[in-house]
């Protein structure tokens, strides 16, 4: 009788066990939610507010004005998602393949989306309504730190990308391998193009591309991995 009890025990998974794994797949949603719930905000943006327009505002621009905290908070709250997300990859990966600077590049793209939340750009181009149109002569502080904040997310997201496809790689995932790749390739393209006709346009695409794959790499890790 003892064994049989014991036997079962060992089929059956612990609370604890569970809980843990309940709270890896929580982790991993964050990641699998932040890019479309912050393309979402910003396409509603675009279409409400006065005056903006995608072909000549970069969506960073939706943080001026009096409903500019829509888009801090947008920046914000992706962030943080991105840092549970984190979390989550470091729980399923480490030691593994990417388990270490996967989670950490992933991490660091996070921390530059709040950056770039707390400090906006300066008016440009005309927006908000009533300012001069062109590109300001001189930067303020917060528009150097919200470069700053883009450009360590950016630059984080692509790392984390090869980080990926060479695991991806490894583990003999072609079909993953080239796609992280080529997203990696698409991002740096479409927003290190010269000239600065259509370039809101492109940043925006690139933003897609670079967060439906943070999604889709959430989506796997859900679905395919054990320990979530």
């Amino acid at each position: 009788m003892t064994q049989k009890i014991t036997r079962l025990s060992a089929r059956t998974p612990s609370a604890s066990s569970e809980t843990t794994t309940k709270g890896t797949r929580a982790l991993l949603a964050c990641g699998l939610v932040a890019g479309p719930l912050f393309i979402l905000l910003i396409v509603i943006q675009a279409l409400t507010r006065p005056g903006f327009d995608l072909r000549r505002h970069p969506a960073s621009m939706l943080s001026l004005g009096d409903l500019g905290w829509i888009q801090i908070a947008n920046f914000v709250a992706c962030g943080l998602l991105i840092l549970a997300f984190a979390v989550g990859l470091r729980r399923v990966l480490h030691p593994g393949r990417g388990g270490t600077w996967g989670p950490l590049l992933i991490g660091g793209y996070g921390l530059g989306l709040i950056a770039a939340g707390a400090f906006v750009a300066d008016p440009a181009f005309g927006f908000p309504p009533g300012t001069p149109e062109g590109i300001p002569t001189t930067l303020s502080l917060n528009a150097v730190l919200h470069g700053i904040g883009f450009t360590f997310a950016f630059v984080s997201l692509t790392l984390a990308c090869l980080v990926f496809a060479r695991r991806y790689a490894a583990l003999q995932q072609r079909g993953w391998a080239v796609y992280t790749f080529a997203t990696a390739v698409a991002g740096l393209a479409l927003s290190m193009w010269p000239g600065q006709d259509g370039a809101s346009v492109r940043y925006f695409i690139a933003s897609v591309i670079v967060r439906a794959w943070t999604s889709a790499i959430a989506l796997q890790l859900m679905t395919e991995n054990p320990r979530s």
